[in-house]
């Protein structure tokens, strides 16, 4: 097999990687706890220092139990900083990330993923 051959297939391969579902890669901090055909209702729970490994997201909101300070990487390397207080919401497209708590308080979030169309889920 040539050396061409090789890296693409180790790249094809890590690029699957990259948009694993959260509750796959990081299953000790997220917990589903509600699924239908429209959304997803995940449990989110951190301490200080702690990451996730790369993953994505479909469109989503949060709702922040706890207030909390995290860096999302971005797969081109950007990274954002976010701060939330308790009973924040916020509004997310799909979204590729690695999360890190970067504050002194643990990471305690609610996080609604969106599955279809609101319009098709609103007539079930």
């Amino acid at each position: 097999m040539s050396i061409n051959r090789i890296m693409f297939s180790v790249l094809f391969a890590s690029s699957g990687a990259i948009a694993q579902d959260a509750v796959q890669t990081d299953g000790d901090k997220y917990k589903k706890i509600f699924e239908n055909d429209c959304v997803r209702v995940l449990d989110y729970k951190d301490l200080p220092g702690q990451a996730t490994h790369q993953h994505k997201h479909p469109a989503f909101v949060l709702y922040a139990f706890s207030p909390f300070k995290r860096s999302i990487t971005l797969p081109d390397g950007k990274v954002l900083q976010r701060q939330f207080k308790e009973g924040d919401v916020m509004w997310s497209d799909s979204q590729t990330h690695i999360g890190t708590n970067t504050g002194d308080t643990p990471t305690h979030v609610l996080l609604v993923e969106m599955k279809s169309d609101i319009g098709a889920c609103a007539s079930k």
